[in-house]
């Protein structure tokens, strides 16, 4: 692992420099170039590691505040540099970040509590998502991010794609779009070698079919969502364009905050209260915020910046999935899957919450004190709540980077 992606969250920049100094060191097996442009003019930049025709392709920096993918895919790199076992026949890529604008607007150099994580982020609003655009914007209307995705796509056909993601608190997982026999256990091993809870009930997967613990395959389609409600769909996200080339994409999740109540498949004594418990909350809770945003409205000298219009998207999701909690049958009835919806409904408000507050905070609104002591308290009430516990960024990295190696293998072997 390098020594920059151990101690800290590198910026996009700091990516784009350790891969060309990986780039210089290694000609023979190295080329850096750009491979797209970002809405505000910011390249997109390809790392390729190894000549053979058989691609891995890991994607870094999807969504903006799930910091993790940088640091492990520079890992990942350095990994297969070194080995040459692990360009046994295949050939890796790294795109470096998806989002680079994204990622300038969200920062996070090492925080240690989650209100300092919440006091500069920023996730953009879902047509702006490069993964997610598909899924809620028609072709002709789809970010450049987005094109660039799919053409590296077209043009590796890779046989796996490995899009790194994190979560805020709570456990690791993976999201398969076809099942990797053999994942589950080198996934399971590592996380309990590292002291990583595996998330047994994420509610980014609830009512998929499971090939293991936490290992979750996306059902196909015809199958009803858990949340209708919801506007996107995993089913027509980019993470499904490498299926017209035969690959598979492997989703993995790494918890910045490890909670040890994610991981209890125990039986919940009454699922639907609880469910009908958290639509109330969380209508309380976005109703807080409404009201600032309401009031600051008028004083609002950019009112469609993407700190604003990522705000308001998060809101907008709002009455829907509290009604889809209040009259749906739960799509999961454990402890760990309750835990991940109360999880979910204390984020969305508090997510808004926290991008409005920087809003205000730029024209030195009178709400800032009001708001702010929103956040906070969300903040540490999410967090005690969880019983939320740093996962050293070096575990963080260890796991990500080798649950994507295996993914990996064992993709090929099933690929033939």
């Amino acid at each position: 692992m390098s020594q920059l992606a151990a101690n800290r969250y590198p910026s996009v920049p700091e990516l784009h420099a350790r891969a060309r100094e990986l780039a210089a060191l290694r000609p023979d097996l190295c080329t850096l170039r750009q491979v797209g442009t970002s809405r505000a003019g910011r390249p997109l930049h390809l790392l390729s590691v190894g000549r053979s025709a058989s691609a891995v392709l890991v994607v870094a920096g999807a969504h903006a505040n799930e910091p993790t993918g940088g640091s492990t895919l520079l890992a990942l790199a350095d990994w297969a540099v070194r080995d040459p076992g692990l360009r046994d026949g295949a050939s890796w890529h790294f795109l470096l970040c998806a989002d680079p604008d994204g990622a300038s607007l969200h920062r996070t150099p090492a925080p240690r509590t989650l209100l300092e994580y919440h006091r500069h982020f920023f996730r953009p609003a879902g047509p702006e998502q490069p993964e997610w655009s598909p899924s809620v914007l028609p072709p002709d209307r789809l970010p450049p991010e987005t094109l660039a995705l799919k053409g590296v796509i077209d043009e590796l056909r890779p046989y796996v794609q490995v899009s790194l993601h994190c979560t805020d608190l709570g456990g690791s997982w993976v999201q398969l779009t076809r099942d990797i026999p053999g994942l589950a256990e080198p996934f399971a091993r590592s996380a309990a070698r590292l002291g990583i809870p595996v998330e047994t009930g994420a509610s980014d997967a609830a009512g998929w079919p499971e090939s293991g613990p936490g290992v979750h395959v996306l059902p196909g389609p015809g199958s009803a969502a858990a949340y209708p409600s919801l506007p996107e769909d995993a089913r027509h996200t980019t993470w499904h364009h490498a299926h017209r080339y035969g690959g598979v994409t492997a989703i993995v999740e790494v918890p910045m905050w490890a909670s040890d109540l994610v991981d209890d498949v125990s039986a919940h004594p009454a699922p639907g209260a609880a469910l009908r418990g958290f639509a109330r909350r969380l209508r309380h809770d976005a109703g807080l915020v409404e009201e600032v945003l309401g009031e600051a409205r008028p004083r609002l000298m950019d009112a469609d910046g993407p700190l604003l219009r990522a705000a308001r998207w998060a809101l907008d999701l709002v009455p829907g999935l509290a009604d889809d909690w209040g009259r749906l049958p739960p799509a999961g009835t454990s402890r760990a899957y309750i835990g991940s919806v109360d999880a979910f409904g204390r984020r969305l408000p508090l997510r808004a919450a926290a991008m409005l507050l920087r809003v205000l905070r730029e024209c030195d609104d009178p709400a800032v004190p009001r708001l702010d002591r929103l956040v906070t308290w969300w903040s540490e009430a999410f967090a005690e709540r969880f019983g939320a516990r740093w996962v050293p960024l070096a575990h963080q990295v260890e796991h990500q980077a080798r649950t994507t190696v295996e993914a990996a293998r064992h993709a090929r072997v099933r690929g033939g």
